[in-house]
């Protein structure tokens, strides 16, 4: 049998699908930082790419470290693979080796560690504190937060809310600016929905690979609630998100065209509908898990679209 093309193989290691995740994420926050961008003052593609890039090769990390730790403690091999959640399966497959996996996460890190390093010396101090965070997050989401019940908030935070907001400092700040005048009040509380549909994105995915993390000594959500509390607790992270949404413009904090990132909500109600009927039935919650990351990706191309369409 003629050998996969090498590209392809680690591709599919470093789980290139789920990257556009992190793109998107970027764009919301230069979109928020074009409408609070102050007179006379313009955003550097140069830049804009930086993030862009590091904020990819930090996505990549966080997947190497955790397939590599997976692969360690078995959770890989008894795994129950699906389209959307299970890892690669590289490893197992003889395709890619442990210590190229190490390897290649600990570079994609310092990669990405480079770049919010330089950021954080040209633009502002604060950016040290996000870089920070997300190095922590990636590192030790595996050995230390995923046996905390602490992987799914960190994953939030780190690949969500804090990428949104550590782009728009890093397009707007200057150096020696008062931490209380980074953030208007809009870019908080926009960078908060894209956070919990990441943590969601993640809690959803671990329902197949709860028995194989259980063996492998983490202690997340759906291990720690139960299939059923923890689809409760799904449901309740979907209210959550799209009422932040519906109120934003009623409050008068956001236009109302942020509520173009409302249009998936069909698609995410039967989502919550699967998930609280087949919570214990994985082969029947597949298509919840699908839906789930096309809600996750189009609402956030979604936010950062309707935050572009009020610059004109």
């Amino acid at each position: 049998m003629q050998n996969p093309n090498k590209l392809v193989v680690w591709l599919n290691q470093i789980r290139a699908n789920f990257l556009v995740l992190a793109v998107l994420l970027v764009l919301i926050g230069i979109a928020l930082a074009y409408k609070y961008l102050p007179a006379g003052h313009s955003i550097r593609w140069v830049d804009a790419s930086l993030i862009i890039f590091g904020t990819i090769m930090a996505h990549a990390s966080v997947n190497l470290f955790n397939e590599y730790s997976d692969h360690l403690t078995g959770i890989d091999k008894n795994t129950k693979r699906t389209p959307f959640s299970g890892g690669s399966g590289m490893m197992n497959s003889g395709l890619t080796e442990p210590l190229s996996v190490l390897i290649a996460a600990i570079a994609t890190l310092l990669i990405a560690g480079s770049i919010g390093i330089y950021f954080g010396i040209v633009v502002h101090w604060s950016l040290f504190v996000i870089m920070l965070t997300g190095a922590f997050s990636i590192v030790y989401y595996t050995p230390l937060l995923t046996k905390l019940m602490l992987g799914e908030l960190f994953s939030g935070l780190t690949l969500g809310t804090l990428v949104v907001l550590g782009t728009f400092i890093a397009l707007t700040a200057t150096p020696g600016q008062p931490l209380a005048t980074l953030l208007p009040q809009e870019v908080i509380l926009v960078s908060i929905p894209p956070g919990i549909l990441t943590a969601l994105l993640l809690l959803l995915n671990q329902f197949p690979d709860t028995e194989a993390d259980r063996q492998g000594g983490r202690k997340h959500l759906v291990i720690k609630l139960g299939y059923k509390n923890a689809a409760f607790v799904y449901v309740a992270g979907v209210a959550a998100t799209f009422l932040i949404i519906l109120i934003l413009p009623l409050a008068g904090i956001s236009s109302f065209w942020l509520y173009l990132g409302l249009l998936p909500l069909p698609v995410i109600i039967n989502a919550t509908k699967t998930t609280l009927k087949y919570y214990n039935n994985i082969d029947k919650l597949i298509p919840a898990l699908g839906a789930n990351i096309v809600t996750v990706l189009l609402t956030d191309a979604l936010l950062a679209l309707a935050i572009f369409i009020t610059l004109f």
